[in-house]
């Protein structure tokens, strides 16, 4: 086993919304000095007006990870409230729809991909939760996003929080995956041998302006461009606490598994990677997941408890196997965030409430 610690942090995107009646709310420009002066973190603003991000420090443990992003959340929640908003929590918003929404044209990057991208940019009313995974040594994030692949899907599916698209059920659970996947550069990155083959291949989209930099890269994982991590995106925002620390610890184990093999692996075909990961944005865990190690089908629960297996040596090299077995355990026993959406419009009929359900 691979023998240094990886350190974690997190990014966390939110909806603003108008406290009484839910909707989105283009406001961030309000919020983001102030709720930084708060937190004394990283808060931004994000391509779309009524969005913001937050980002935890380099933490070590789940512990600290767990403070970081409760104490950003509350007071990010208590810096709205005086504005008359809520902080929602979710992969899209319920009931808004896109047509209302302002790209944020005072940042020259994201004024930028709105002309670059058009609709396209105007419609990414979606947030999601990104892991960045210091690893010590960045030769080695390359190998380890390799052996990430085929788990991805299994995370989608856990972390799946937005059923709904402008007032509709779209009978997906990580309706998000789908919109995310307009992007030239979504999706699944190539598997290469190195860095420098890497590189070779941003260098590549850029001079077919496919890109302007690596930033632009929205791959379910990527190395990072403004930090030294490895950073994997594939998950909605959540709205429990809880399940965003057992996700997050998930991912570090099984970088550390990663890093523990030799090697490099070559993940399976492509387009089965592509259906896979279609299979657990339109399930969840309700349905069958692929399981990547036999390239097969089985019951979700199932695929979990694989993937937990796979991961139990990393995970039991940073202390967390019991706290993020449990956690993920809870997730599958308890249903996704999507299903609890579904859960309380079936209760109430009322897609409101189901929005109100996912304020912080």
């Amino acid at each position: 086993m691979h023998d240094p610690h990886i350190t974690l942090g997190v990014e966390e995107e939110f909806f603003l919304v108008d406290r009484e009646s839910g909707a989105l709310a283009c406001r961030t420009p309000e919020l983001v000095e102030q709720a930084g002066e708060a937190l004394g973190s990283v808060v931004t603003s994000e391509l779309i007006l009524c969005q913001i991000e937050t980002a935890t420090p380099v933490c070590a443990t789940l512990d600290e990870l767990r403070y970081e992003l409760d104490r950003q959340r509350t007071a990010l929640a208590k810096v709205a409230d005086a504005h008359g908003l809520g902080v929602l929590a979710a992969g899209t918003h319920p009931v808004s729809g896109w047509r209302e929404q302002e790209v944020d044209q005072e940042v020259v990057r994201y004024a930028e991909l709105a002309e670059r991208y058009r609709h396209l940019a105007h419609r990414q009313i979606i947030c999601g939760c990104h892991v960045h995974l210091g690893l010590g040594e960045r030769s080695e994030e390359i190998r380890v996003m390799n052996q990430l692949l085929g788990w991805l899907p299994t995370l989608v599916a856990l972390s799946a929080s937005s059923p709904f698209w402008q007032g509709a059920d779209t009978g997906y659970s990580a309706y998000r995956v789908e919109m995310w996947g307009g992007w030239p550069t979504a999706g699944f990155p190539p598997v290469v041998e190195d860095r420098a083959a890497f590189d070779r291949t941003v260098e590549q989209l850029v001079q077919v302006d496919a890109i302007t930099d690596a930033s632009n890269l929205y791959w379910y994982a990527r190395p990072s461009l403004r930090h030294p991590t490895l950073e994997v995106r594939p998950c909605d925002t959540m709205t429990e606490l809880d399940d965003v620390v057992a996700v997050s610890g998930l991912i570090r184990g099984m970088a550390a598994t990663a890093l523990g093999s030799a090697g490099i692996s070559v993940p399976h075909e492509r387009s089965v990677l592509d259906a896979a990961m279609w299979r657990a944005a339109r399930f969840g865990l309700e349905e069958q997941l692929v399981d990547p190690l036999f390239v097969r089908l089985r019951p979700a629960a199932e695929v979990v408890e694989h993937l937990l297996d796979w991961a139990r040596p990393g995970l039991e090299q940073h202390a967390d196997a019991e706290r993020v077995e449990e956690g993920t355990r809870r997730i599958v026993e308890r249903g996704t965030g999507a299903a609890r959406q579904r859960e309380v419009l079936e209760r109430t009929g009322d897609l409101v409430e189901v929005t109100r359900s996912l304020l912080l």
